[in-house]
This record gives structure tokens, sequence and C-alpha cells, in this order.
């Protein structure tokens, strides 16, 4: 279990690296004197980065399963699909917790939640 959070917050930071880097529309920057993880004073943009990544990785351990139960009719009607529904509402929950993660608009989370379902694909966390 542990060795799957690890694997999940680095495919879920480095999918938001990602998403910063070539999605418009999508930011994340220190905010001097808020910017803080349960305490923890993150000083640096790479510590966010892992900040993130740890928030990603406990929801979709936690909630995402959750999230796939109650939606289970939904998805077999739309054959998958509103998986990445599910994705996007990760997404955005995380976007709602860090407030140096900027998410404008339906479409920058969209592709995110893309960009991050590929690196889990890729990396075969998909799972």
């Amino acid at each position: 279990m542990l060795g799957k959070l690890i694997f999940k917050v680095i495919t879920g930071a480095l999918g938001i690296f990602l998403a910063v880097h070539f999605i418009s529309g999508v930011s994340l920057d220190i905010v001097p004197g808020q910017s803080e993880f349960f305490g923890i004073v993150l000083t640096e943009r790479w510590q966010l980065f892992i900040a993130v990544g740890l928030a990603l990785g406990l929801l979709n351990i936690i909630v995402k399963p959750i999230l796939s139960l109650v939606t289970l009719p939904l998805q077999v009607l739309t054959l998958g699909f509103f998986g990445l529904v599910i994705n996007m509402i990760i997404i955005w929950i995380t976007d709602v917790i860090f407030p140096e993660l900027v998410i404008s608009g339906i479409t920058p989370l969209f592709w995110t939640s893309l960009i991050i379902w590929g690196v889990n694909f890729v990396t075969g966390a998909y799972k």
C-alpha cells in the first residue's frame, strides 16, 4: 500500500508539473507566507509539486474508489468514459485544497486530467 502511494505521489507530481508547463490556464506558484502543507512551510516550487502530488495520491487511493463505486451505473452506461469525470473531480478537489494551484476553467481541468491519466497509464499506475 505504501509503495502504491509513493508511486501515485510521483506520478501525480509529474502530471501536475507537465500540466503547469504545457497547458495555459494552469499555474502553481508559491504564495509568500501562506504556502504550507500540514504545518510544513513550503519555500521551493519543487516542494509544492510534491505536496500536490501527495494530495492527489491520497485522493486517488481513498476518494476515487468511493466515487467509482457510487457512479458505477454511469460508468457502465458511458462505457467507462465517466471515469474521466471522476478524475476531473479529484483534480478539482486538489485545486480547492491548494490556493497555489490555479486551474482556470473546465478546459484546462480536462487537459490536466488527461495528462495525469496519461502519465499514470504510461507508468502502469492506472489501476
